[in-house]
């Protein structure tokens, strides 16, 4: 540490305002509804002085029990404290209303005031950093994650947007319901490309969470990559995927797999036929220009994948995030509870950087063994199976289910319909629509969910979601062009 380089800012005064802060506290005496005004923009520590700091923490605290503010009230208050001498006694507090005529240019004065605040917080931090980075025994990941932590908080804190007039509110509300009218699909979200979950979802909204649960082996995996590509190839849509569980060349085989609809197993040997290469050839081309951008991270926390995500928002401009494995990440700093409180612990965390990011974000989430233990019908999944029930319930704004019978033998529906290669999604929270049940067809060895809807004539009007359930359940026989070498017979 004897070789910390000096910095010449320490040679200055810190940046403060000090004849504004006075003119502040004079004008909320003058005028006592000014400090509603103010009271959303200034703390206590926004004030450089300390006097004023405890003169403005009185004001605070007259304004909340809705008594008058003036020069008695406030001297009466700081007498009640026992700060009255330490600002300078009665005569300090009646000289404040002298600085200034009248409380017009109030809320100009406060966000001057906020504005030396934060460069006396930059200049704080920045030398906390540099005393920090000069520690050979600190993670450099905890540093940056830090230091990221507090910018954040420092932005969050102190630079507020105005809030829009309600008026404005409505007109963006409309132009939005306008712009969603024009499109044939009537999706105003990120498109997962599966006709009835996106009928009924209207695509994935900016700051949701999107929950996909199921037990292992159900295709939550295979789900989340067919979206992604959907998303990326289809429309173009930049998304990130950062897997917990699984290497990026793997999950590049499983795309690959599924875009030229040779089997997994052949691109694992590497044993192609020529026709079969120049099919692989082709349809890699149109994946390469996909803005699909893909980090496997066997070990990561929270702080760290935040971190990340706000650089690849800004640098890539990506519209939706998706982690495949809540349950891998862990929680910040040293973590002693038991996994469900780690993962309402994450949870909330995702969601707050789904809302500050302002983009979709997709986890994968595996449900509790419990769903094995029921009979017949009954293996459907419910909401209680998942891990992390409780906090997923309360941060996710959409929670689908996945399940496919034939993993369990389950063969027929109760009319005698094939179940083979077909799942259900369940719908089990959506707090902007409809709950309910979809039916995918899942082809194993491909690894890739397609719409049921496509194999077949259908003309999508005002339905509802009970009519799209009915319209699936339909379909549960495989047409007559179905190439049963791409779906398994159930495993067992």
């Amino acid at each position: 540490m004897n070789n910390m380089i000096k910095s010449p800012i320490s040679e200055y005064l810190p940046p403060q305002a000090i004849e504004i802060e006075e003119a502040i506290l004079g004008a909320i005496m003058i005028d006592s509804n000014s400090i509603i005004k103010v009271k959303s923009i200034l703390k206590p520590e926004s004030f450089y002085k300390q006097a004023h700091q405890k003169l403005y923490k009185s004001i605070l605290e007259l304004s909340s029990r809705d008594e008058q503010i003036d020069i008695l009230t406030v001297t009466e208050e700081l007498k009640r404290q026992g700060d009255l001498e330490s600002v300078g006694g009665p005569y300090y507090v009646s000289q404040l209303t002298s600085r200034v005529a009248s409380a017009v240019h109030i809320e100009f004065h406060a966000r001057i005031v906020v504005q030396k605040f934060i460069q006396r917080e930059l200049i704080r931090m920045s030398a906390e950093a540099q005393t920090m980075a000069y520690d050979d025994s600190l993670d450099v990941l905890d540093l940056l994650s830090k230091v990221q932590g507090d910018i954040s908080n420092l932005i969050e804190d102190n630079i507020k947007k105005e809030s829009p007039q309600f008026h404005q509110l409505i007109d963006q509300t409309l132009d939005q319901i306008s712009e969603a009218g024009k499109r044939d699909d009537g999706i105003c979200g990120v498109p997962s490309d599966f006709i009835a979950l996106d009928r009924v979802t209207s695509g994935f909204q900016n700051s949701e969470l999107i929950v996909i649960g199921g037990r292992p082996s159900m295709g939550k995996t295979a789900f989340v990559l067919t979206m992604v590509r959907n998303m990326a190839v289809d429309h173009k849509i930049p998304v990130a995927v950062f897997s917990l569980g699984m290497k990026d060349d793997k999950l590049v085989k499983r795309i690959l797999s599924s875009e030229s609809e040779l089997g997994s197993e052949k691109l694992r040997s590497g044993n192609l036929e020529s026709f079969e290469e120049e099919i692989l050839s082709s349809r890699v081309e149109e994946l390469k220009k996909a803005p699909i951008y893909i980090d496997d991270i066997a070990d990561i926390d929270i702080k760290t994948l935040e971190i990340d995500c706000f650089r690849k928002k800004a640098k890539l401009n990506i519209e939706c995030i998706v982690i495949d494995g809540i349950e891998l990440i862990r929680s910040r700093g040293t973590y002693y509870g038991n996994q469900k409180d780690k993962l309402v612990e994450i949870s909330k965390d995702l969601k707050r950087l789904a809302m500050k990011l302002n983009i979709p974000i997709v986890i994968t989430s595996s449900l509790e063994r419990g769903v094995e233990q029921r009979t017949g019908e009954a293996k459907s999944p419910m909401l209680v199976d998942l891990d992390s029930a409780y906090s997923l319930d309360v941060y996710a704004d959409l929670i689908l289910l996945l399940n496919r019978p034939d993993r369990y033998g389950i063969t027929e529906d109760a009319e005698g319909n094939s179940l083979i290669g077909i799942a259900d999604v369940f719908i089990a929270k959506h707090s902007n629509g409809a709950c309910g049940e979809i039916q995918l067809r899942y082809r194993n060895q491909l690894a890739r969910f397609t719409d049921l809807e496509g194999e077949i004539s259908y003309s999508f009007g005002r339905e509802s979601l009970e009519d799209v359930k009915t319209f699936s359940s339909s379909m549960n026989h495989p047409p007559k062009d179905y190439d049963s070498n791409f779906d398994d017979t159930p495993p067992f």
